[in-house]
């Protein structure tokens, strides 16, 4: 009797993975963390006919507004979208990620997350994916194409994507922080050279979290020097056609126009600045970005 019921559940549990995805929240167990999305689909489509993987930014969540206006925009243009949440070292996560929770993730840890969503979409039979990232997850996106890629990724777009150089990145840790950076680093990456990856820091403090208790692996992986978090520096590795978005009132990455010259050839890569969006394009902002997506995708303009 209890083999049957092993066998019974065993046939269940394959037959919900034959079973063809529906729009609503989606969940994979990859490793130890379990994965979440939401999917929509637009009207009469199924994920055979493509998707848009959407990467949100820094400690945000698939349902903020910049992601939720643009999947309903997109859904109302026929594209079907997956906004995953980045589990940033917690299972199961939803909403902004936790200023008390304890910082372990990494900033490359979306790249493996990203992995495993293009693998699920691969399972579910999953027509071309179009990688989409906003802001810290526009260089995430990127740096998946760029240094992982994956046969379902047809085109990369990026929405106001992070820019980065050493003096900016200081600059604004003593400004969030109340310190300079360049010590704590020194300790951080001492103990992870140590193989102490784990240990907290004694001052706390990461990104937008000013107390945040914060693993010394965590912290060196966000304030290295790094050239590859300057987005714009990495698009020449990048093998599928991208667009890039920029907008002109963004306070975030105002930079991006000026590192973008000379990147964008019209062709294998595009720049498109959307007049008098900032770094959220809420509102009609959104109808513009879908609109640049839409022509894009199919190869118009």
């Amino acid at each position: 009797m209890r083999l049957f019921r092993l066998s019974a559940l065993c046939l269940v549990a394959c037959l919900a993975a034959a079973l063809p995805a529906v729009a609503g929240e989606v969940r994979i167990k990859p490793r130890s963390l379990t994965l979440n999305a939401h999917l929509d689909l637009a009207p009469g489509k199924t994920l055979k006919d493509g998707v848009v993987l959407m990467v949100h930014g820094t400690l945000a969540h698939n349902d903020m507004e910049t992601l939720k206006t643009l999947r309903s925009v997109l859904n109302d243009r026929g594209l079907n979208t997956l906004a995953v949440n980045l589990s940033l070292g917690v299972d199961d996560r939803h909403g902004m990620y936790d200023c008390k929770t304890p910082h372990i993730h990494k900033h490359t840890d979306a790249l493996d997350e990203i992995g495993a969503w293009l693998e699920w979409l691969k399972g579910q039979s999953a027509g071309p994916v179009i990688l989409f990232g906003h802001s810290r997850g526009g260089n995430q996106s990127a740096r998946f194409a760029a240094e992982r890629g994956h046969a379902l990724i047809e085109k990369l777009v990026l929405l106001a994507p992070a820019t980065w150089d050493a003096a900016k990145a200081a600059k604004g840790f003593e400004k969030a922080h109340g310190r300079p950076l360049a010590p704590d680093f020194r300790t951080a990456a001492a103990l992870v050279k140590a193989g102490k990856g784990a240990a907290l820091l004694a001052k706390p403090g990461l990104l937008y979290c000013p107390s945040a208790k914060v693993s010394a692996a965590s912290f060196e992986s966000y304030y290295r020097a790094d050239p590859r978090f300057d987005t714009p520096s990495i698009l020449g590795e990048v093998k599928v056609p991208a667009l890039v978005m920029a907008g002109s009132n963004d306070a975030v990455v105002a930079d991006l126009p000026e590192k973008m010259a000379g990147k964008a050839d019209g062709e294998r890569v595009r720049f498109k600045v959307i007049d008098g969006a900032d770094h959220f394009f809420l509102d009609l902002y959104a109808e513009d970005v879908a609109d640049a997506m839409q022509a894009f995708i199919a190869g118009e303009g």
